[in-house]
């Protein structure tokens, strides 16, 4: 009794010290969210509008942020620069997580052959470097968001399906499994709607913390110039066209997308461990 009473104080005060992490957290990706959904509406300016007579010139009333190299305004190009830098990463989750699904159900229902198949297809998947598999991709069909996006939803297809065969052989084996399939239902009718939604809060958890990766991921492809066109913003760009700007002492326009990509993947992995943590206390 005694020591228990002496635990629970300090669990208290570790959960009290992560809520407002995850609250802020919470609220910078719908801060996020909200800038990219609105940019064209709240950003100041073009983001494309050159403006050569004020080139790297600091924060102003006109230009909140400054301008770039090429006397772009820099808050214009963060706010149109947040659709394509999450886009991206979205269709990434999305196909990843809806054929990892798919092949970790498959896997995890069936067993036997299939499983054996599907496992050691996956396992190759995992050999292959994912950026190096979007560099290849991008090479042969041209720059563009849609060849590194189906490139990095290969890669993290294995994450994905990996982790939904092991939960679905768990589900296999609950009491509930059993009395549906005495009671006739067959397999798919059981899959889709028991066992996927009983292991969806995991998968999208998951998934959340995969898009965190997958935009620092499209990010260094952009960076690289194998992105998006050269014209479009982007965040990853944006570093590239910093370059220049910090070798002339003025790093603004180079260190802002950076912090806003760094706190964006902190913010997501956050909300994403938080809610995999608040799955894992509901099933215990």
């Amino acid at each position: 009794m005694t020591t228990a009473l002496i635990r629970r104080p300090g669990l208290a005060r570790i959960r009290a010290t992560r809520q407002p992490l995850h609250l802020a957290c919470l609220g910078f990706v719908l801060l996020v969210v909200l800038a990219a959904l609105l940019a064209p509406w709240i950003a100041p300016s073009d983001p494309n509008t050159v403006d050569l007579g004020n080139v790297l010139a600091g924060p102003s009333a006109e230009h909140l942020l400054g301008v770039d190299a090429a006397g772009r305004d820099t808050l214009s190009r963060l706010l149109l620069g947040a659709r394509t830098s999450l886009i991206g990463p979205l269709g990434v989750v999305v196909f990843s997580t809806l054929a990892g699904v798919a092949v970790g159900v498959a896997a995890g229902w069936r067993g036997g052959w299939l499983d054996s198949v599907l496992s050691r297809s996956t396992e190759l998947v995992f050999a292959f470097p994912g950026l190096l598999l979007a560099i290849l991709i991008v090479t042969v069909y041209g720059e563009g968001l849609l060849a590194p996006v189906l490139a990095l939803a290969i890669a993290y297809l294995p994450y994905v399906s990996r982790l939904t065969r092991s939960l679905v052989l768990a589900e296999r084996m609950r009491p509930y499994v059993a009395a549906y399939q005495v009671q006739g239902h067959s397999s798919v009718q059981i899959c889709l709607r028991h066992v996927i939604p009983n292991i969806a809060p995991v998968v999208l958890a998951q998934s959340t913390i995969n898009f965190g990766y997958a935009l620092i991921d499209l990010a260094g492809l952009s960076y690289l110039g194998l992105g998006v066109p050269a014209l479009t913003p982007d965040w990853g760009r944006m570093v590239f066209d910093g370059q220049t700007a910090v070798q002339r002492g003025y790093p603004l326009s180079a260190i802002l997308p950076c912090l806003v990509i760094v706190l964006t993947v902190v913010a997501f992995n956050v909300v994403g461990e938080r809610w995999a943590d608040q799955v894992a206390r509901r099933d215990r």
